[in-house]
């Protein structure tokens, strides 16, 4: 998933043979994930049935329950999350893992990137009871939602293995189950996408955190500088004004969605969809300005 994976538990919780096996097989849960979403294996279970998306395949089950939350994602976000976004990626010089935090990437293509057309709404078919999909006329890409739920599945098995508190993090997406200390919530510093201090610090129980940042993941192509946040409307990188989204949900695919979707509504947009969801969000503009929605108010230990 390029990026590093942590688990981490009070300094009071119990430690021992039972809690060290629960804490390497939810970290075995990102290896089952990215070994079957992988878009950089051509031969990964994702790349085999967009090799022929038009037709039904017979996929894993981290695959299958990926594609299914998707396609929920979807449809609950009207369209603004839409995983056929492989083509667009690539064609912007993103086709293979590129070293993000090494150094300066620069990516050499014969052309600048052009819009396209909409590809008007996705309708995968699935079959249960043979675990088949169908994705219909385009490839898809499943980098942010295949992290977001390992995050969540690796939190779940450990809950069911008995660590009931724990933090799962990913790539600055996190799923935080039970207490700090017995008591507290765990705080969770909000980066500066600008490489500054934390521009906030959350108290979390029981919830999950994910950010949508247009800094990040991020390369020079053509003389100018794309992002690998892809507007599913025209396919070029979307979230006009916007540096980073953040937000607060019980699940961390979910919240990753919406941090997505929220943030490809560009700065114009963002605070009304927020607030038609209820979506606790925080937001920082192209500018450095600091925002929130009324949902975020009651997770904010500190803001700057």
């Amino acid at each position: 998933m390029a990026t590093d994976v942590r688990i981490g538990l009070p300094e009071r919780a119990p430690s021992g043979p039972g809690t060290d096996a629960a804490l390497e097989d939810a970290l075995e849960v990102f290896h089952d994930v990215e070994r079957a979403c992988t878009r950089f294996d051509p031969d990964s279970p994702l790349m085999r049935a967009n090799r022929a998306p038009d037709r039904f395949h017979a996929v894993p089950v981290a695959l299958y329950e990926a594609l299914r939350t998707a396609a929920q994602a979807h449809a609950a976000t009207r369209g603004g999350f839409d995983p056929r976004i492989l083509e667009d990626l690539v064609a912007l010089g993103y086709d293979r893992t590129l070293p993000f935090g090494h150094g300066e990437v620069t990516v050499s293509k014969a052309r600048s990137p052009k819009a396209r057309r909409p590809l008007g709404p996705w309708r995968p078919s699935f079959r249960g009871a043979t675990r088949e999909v169908r994705l219909g006329r385009h490839p898809v890409d499943l980098g942010g939602i295949g992290k977001g739920l390992a995050i969540r599945w690796a939190s779940e098995l450990l809950r069911r293995r008995g660590v009931a508190d724990h933090v799962v993090s990913a790539g600055g997406d996190c799923q935080l189950a039970g207490t700090a200390d017995g008591s507290s919530p765990w705080h969770v510093g909000v980066d500066d996408p600008f490489g500054g201090p934390f521009v906030a610090v959350l108290g979390l129980r029981g919830m999950a955190c994910a950010t949508s940042s247009s800094r990040l993941r991020s390369w020079e192509l053509g003389g100018g500088r794309v992002h690998h946040l892809i507007d599913p409307r025209n396919g070029l990188p979307g979230g006009r004004g916007l540096a980073s989204v953040t937000v607060v949900g019980p699940e961390a695919d979910w919240s990753e969605v919406w941090s997505k979707t929220l943030l490809l509504a560009g700065a114009a947009a963002i605070g009304r969809l927020a607030e038609k969801r209820s979506i606790a969000a925080l937001w920082v503009g192209t500018s450095g300005s600091i925002s929130t929605s009324r949902a975020m108010a009651r997770h904010l230990v500190w803001s700057r």
